[in-house]
């Protein structure tokens, strides 16, 4: 899946890696209070660290949010009219950073004129441990990958002001999902933890359970009767993969549920999968939205693939909150050209995002797969079968299997070529 809006990602990965200090409920606007003290300041993205001259003391509520000027004129990647993102580039950078695990380009901050880097991006939010002074820069070290101004605007409550001692205290479980969606997306991004293993995959990721955690691997109850001929002529004439908007082939047909939409949304329902939003914009303001209101968001957008000449009909993922930015188990639906004893039938292709890398398409960032995408079609058929809304389950293998090939964005799989025929009732 490739990250089609950056405006989803602007909003959204501060919200998952940008709270490496005292986590707080980030806001999304400076408090409105007369004992808060207001500074703006234009930050040159091409200079080194800019002392904001802002004192802090221990307890002092600090939001920090920014924006890019519009129509700016500025230069992006060598580019003429585009504008300063605070959230960076999402494109590789192999220079040495000041903060090594955030975007090129992105705002960053430090508390102290030797002290750690964090991210900023688009907003933060943070209660300081200790007297210090505030810094601001653009995450580069030399060439930045856009030379402009940020506008920064900076809100200080002091420690004995009413906002302060208002203001709500770190929440555990936030920390705790955060720290958890570090370790998935690591394992998936360097090869090391579960999320690497090649049998992580079976995991179900239903509550609690991270998308790319181990977990004992689930034999599905496949009958023992052969499959209705019918359909298994049927099943022949599907496209064995999926396409790109460019005709690229990508992602294998890997299963298939038999059964009427409602019956098809209350198993999925029960089997906790996510309808994926379909709309980056409307998708990045809720994900803020319910961040904010301390609610898991779960549901996001996935790239438009193509089977039938037509995108995917629904989308639907798990995922362990905070983690679904990088790792996640999905699946894209099509409802099929024909059915079956009067039952609609639906052709599926799921995979399992275990991390980032470079698309070989366009040289942009998109999800890394993990290669053994068998994984994937036993986690949707143990899933469906915890839901008690399966009737039988067949494994089915078609002329001219998809055994070994690449996705639409270059990443290799392998698969036994094997397609799950799963009977909802």
């Amino acid at each position: 899946m490739i990250f089609k809006s950056r405006a989803f990602l602007s909003a959204i990965c501060p919200l998952v890696f940008g709270f490496a200090l005292t986590a707080q409920t980030a806001a999304p606007a400076a408090p409105a209070s007369t004992t808060a003290n207001d500074h703006t300041f234009s930050i040159d993205t091409t200079k080194p660290w800019t002392d904001t001259g802002i004192e802090l003391h221990a307890n002092d509520q600090v939001v920090i949010t920014s924006a890019a000027p519009a129509k700016s004129g500025f230069m992006r990647d060598g580019q003429a009219n585009s504008t300063c993102d605070p959230a960076g580039a999402a494109s590789a950078n192999s220079e040495k950073l000041p903060l090594n695990s955030a975007p090129a380009g992105a705002l960053i901050g430090k508390l102290q004129a030797d002290g750690a880097a964090f991210l900023i991006a688009g907003s933060k939010q943070l209660k300081v441990d200790a007297p210090g002074k505030l810094f601001l820069a653009a995450n580069s070290s030399g060439n930045p990958p856009c030379k402009g101004m940020l506008a920064v605007t900076v809100t200080v409550a002091p420690a004995d002001s009413a906002l302060a001692q208002s203001a709500p205290a770190a929440n555990p479980d936030i920390k705790q999902k955060l720290s958890a969606a570090a370790q998935v997306w690591l394992g998936g991004q360097f090869g090391s933890g579960a999320a690497a293993n090649s049998t992580s995959s079976s995991a179900i990721a239903g509550p609690g359970v991270a998308a790319g955690s181990a977990a004992p691997a689930t034999t599905l109850p496949i009958s023992k009767t052969p499959l209705d001929s019918a359909l298994t002529k049927d099943i022949d004439s599907l496209p064995r993969r999926v396409n790109d908007e460019f005709n690229n082939q990508g992602d294998m047909v890997n299963f298939v549920l038999v059964g009427s939409l409602e019956q098809v949304q209350a198993a999925l329902t029960a089997a906790d999968w996510h309808v994926a939003d379909t709309n980056n914009t409307e998708a990045a303001m809720k994900a803020v939205l319910e961040t904010y209101e301390k609610k898991d968001y779960l549901a996001m957008p996935m790239s438009q693939l193509r089977l039938f000449g037509r995108v995917q009909d629904y989308g639907y993922e798990q995922a362990q909150a905070y983690s679904v930015v990088a790792s996640r188990h999905h699946f894209r639906l099509w409802k099929a050209p024909f059915t079956w004893k009067g039952e609609t039938v639906w052709a599926g292709a799921g995979t399992h995002d275990i991390g980032f890398e470079k698309d070989q398409r366009n040289g942009k960032v998109t999800h890394k797969i993990d290669p053994a995408v068998d994984g994937e079609r036993e986690n949707i058929g143990a899933s469906l079968e915890k839901s008690g809304k399966v009737k039988s389950m067949y494994y089915y293998l078609p002329p001219n299997p998809v055994q070994d090939a690449r996705n639409a964005t270059g990443g290799g799989y392998h698969s036994d070529g094997r397609i799950l025929v799963v009977m909802l009732q």
